[in-house]
């Protein structure tokens, strides 16, 4: 009788490393660079320097375990945004080839929506829950808070968005909200029973109408993976490998996520720069970096240090900088673009002074045939840039300054999202109230009394025939549900489903807005969005969770001219780049600020922050700072350098102090 061989099933597993790929990895990658992208098997962690090809580290990567026969599916890309994800996928896309663009990728947030939607229920969720935005949070922790009837008159009580703060900061750290209001919050600390409470209401609230905010994503996700076995076997079985990008902007709970994603296999490879976590603020954690490696077996560490962004004599000053960090990984960023000007370091007498000097710098440079969108004025906060807002403009010079109010959470917009996600999830209080409130003749009061119908079942958008035409408010009111119910019954694609509840909202925004036109314009944008897709779901995740960004009258420049200066704050800029960098007040008690100065840790990522700016300048960097400024805040005089750059030689950074010119 024949002997049998039993053949293994395939297990997207890897065990010894493929020989005769398509892409040649060794030769178009340098050494640090294919360490890490032919990393097997296990938890990796890879500290990527600043301009070092991280990006490339991770879609090589991609790319070669589809070579190695692991499906695309198979792998998780985690970015931080979606738009990152799908360009990487892209790009791997063009390596290899079509494979690589059904690489499972996104954001923490959007891969726990497409988690959630399967599991809900296991949580007591419809999966057709809708996601509130920050705005929308702080009014419903308001409404929370009114009928617990909290005593408003306090003069200590937190406000709204305080509140909101608090709560989400308890959430993406993993702390409770006592540790956090003692942490964070030290002067509140006589209410934290009421706040508790209000915390606790605010939870009930969301499950009651199926609704939830930005940061339930993630703690709802980790609910799933923690309490139902189930799911939690199903995911690791599906995700082998994965893959996480900037790791030093994740916070306590991202990382909780990551260690149960792993799973048993722990085929996990993080990427990221300590040297450049500089989001606290939001929650992000610089320890989860720091202490990656002994959070799983036998972590191996790859660095990557040849920068391809810089010149050599900026690169030496930026590693003077963050060699001074009190916590760090060891590396020395390096290239083979040794020659290049010598950062400049100048002192001005004033403001003033500052703002000319950049102003006049900027058009020498244009002259020299830099182009304005190759040239960054970069502050370490948006109201550092107003004197130069003020000379650039006396100068002509067009500019556009980052920042400002997004185009979703324009006030025009969310009334139009509130009227899609009352079709698509009809218990959202939230969108529910908005709608009411923006009727004639209704009142905060008159809009909770229906919104009780609703949730009752007394009065559904199909079946309300129990509304009274009589009431304040009466015929409008039925006006809108005859819409709703209109628009819910026809077969309409998204986008038909936008235009006609645009055409409904037209009157209302002409009677609200006395620049209803240009308002009518970012409208016009918002349909033109909608057409792009074919699923509501879809529509109002993406409008959550990867808005777009800013408003159509921000997308235009200053001026008709084509080409724009960019003013960034730090935070704004980080990931992009310029020919040449200006980093403006870098002054004592402005940068660091005066209140990071208090605790060690803040004035580290103070520290890490100034990396950030000067790191963004290819080919040349100025840093500038005026003295003898009276700061009302400490009512000190600030004279002195930043501390960040005081020890750096003369031939490091070559110092120039402004002086009038006499004619």
């Amino acid at each position: 009788m024949a002997k049998i061989f039993r053949l293994k099933k395939s297990s997207d597993s890897l065990g010894t490393k493929r020989i005769g790929y398509k892409i040649d990895y060794e030769s178009v990658l340098n050494a640090a660079q294919y360490e890490a992208v032919m990393h097997n098997n296990g938890p990796a962690l890879v500290i990527a320097g600043a301009g070092t090809g991280k990006t490339r580290t991770l879609i090589y990567r991609v790319a070669r375990l589809i070579e190695d026969g692991i499906r695309p599916e198979a792998i998780l890309l985690l970015t931080f945004t979606r738009k990152a994800a799908s360009e990487m996928a892209r790009r791997a896309a063009a390596l290899l080839d079509g494979r690589c663009e059904r690489v499972s990728g996104g954001t923490f947030h959007s891969f726990a929506m497409m988690i959630l939607r399967k599991y809900a229920k296991s949580i007591g969720y419809e999966p057709s829950f809708t996601i509130i935005d920050r705005t929308d949070a702080e009014d419903t922790i308001n409404l929370i808070r009114n009928s617990l009837k909290i005593n408003k008159s306090k003069k200590r009580f937190p406000k709204k968005g305080t509140l909101n703060n608090i709560f989400s900061l308890s959430i993406n750290r993993c702390d409770s909200v006592k540790e956090t209001v003692e942490k964070e919050y030290p002067h509140f600390s006589d209410e934290i029973d009421s706040i508790e409470q209000i915390f606790g209401g605010y939870k009930e609230y969301k499950l009651k109408y199926n609704i939830m905010d930005y940061d339930d994503l993630l703690v709802n996700l980790l609910r799933i993976l923690k309490e139902n076995e189930k799911a939690l076997l199903e995911i690791n079985s599906k995700y082998k490998y994965i893959m996480v990008d900037e790791y030093q902007d994740t916070n306590r709970l991202q990382h909780e996520l990551v260690l149960l994603l792993a799973g048993s296999r722990q085929n996990v490879i993080a990427v990221g720069d300590d040297a450049q976590s500089i989001y606290s603020f939001r929650g992000a954690n610089f320890q989860n970096i720091m202490f990656f490696p002994e959070s799983f077996d036998n972590c191996k560490i790859y660095k990557i240090e040849e920068n391809y962004r810089s010149t050599q004599p900026i690169l030496t000053v930026t590693n003077e900088i963050i060699d001074a960090a009190i916590y760090k990984y060891e590396k020395r960023l390096f290239t083979r673009r040794t020659d290049g000007e010598t950062p400049i370091l100048v002192s001005a007498a004033n403001e003033r002074q500052q703002s000319e000097f950049i102003s006049q710098h900027v058009l020498k440079l244009r002259e020299e045939d830099v182009q304005l969108s190759d040239i960054a004025i970069l502050f370490r906060s948006g109201f550092h840039s107003f004197d130069l807002e003020i000379e650039l403009n006396k100068l002509n010079i067009p500019y556009k300054k980052f920042g400002g109010i997004k185009f979703i959470e324009t006030a025009h917009i969310k009334d139009l999202i509130a009227y899609m996600r009352i079709l698509y999830n009809p218990r959202d209080s939230v969108s529910w109230q908005r709608a009411l409130l923006l009727l004639d003749g209704v009142g905060p009061r008159t809009a909770f009394g229906i919104i009780n119908m609703i949730t009752d079942s007394d009065i559904t958008i199909n079946s309300h025939n129990k509304l009274s035409g009589k009431a304040r408010g009466g015929d409008s009111i039925k006006e809108l549900f005859a819409a709703l119910s209109d628009i819910n019954h026809r077969k309409y694609s998204v986008a038909d489903k936008a235009t006609h509840f645009a055409e409904y909202y037209k009157p209302l925004l002409k009677r609200k807005y006395d620049d209803w036109q240009k308002r009518w314009r970012d409208i016009d944008m918002f349909l033109s969005i909608a057409e792009r897709y074919t699923s509501m779901a879809s529509f109002l995740s993406d409008m959550a969770l990867e808005p777009p960004v800013e408003a159509v009258a921000e997308l235009e420049a200053e001026s008709k001219e084509d080409e724009f200066l960019t003013l960034s704050t730090i935070h704004s800029a980080k990931g992009l780049e310029w020919q040449a960098v200006f980093l403006i007040w870098a002054l004592e008690g402005k940068f660091p600020s005066a209140k990071s100065v208090e605790s060690v840790d803040s004035v580290e990522e103070e520290r890490r922050l100034f990396y950030v700016a000067c790191t963004r300048a290819k080919d040349q960097l100025f840093i500038t700072y005026p003295t003898n400024i009276y700061d009302r805040e400490t009512g000190y005089v600030l004279s002195e350098v930043s501390r960040f750059v005081q020890g750096l030689d003369d031939e490091m950074l070559v110092r120039y102090v402004l002086v009038e010119d006499e004619e």
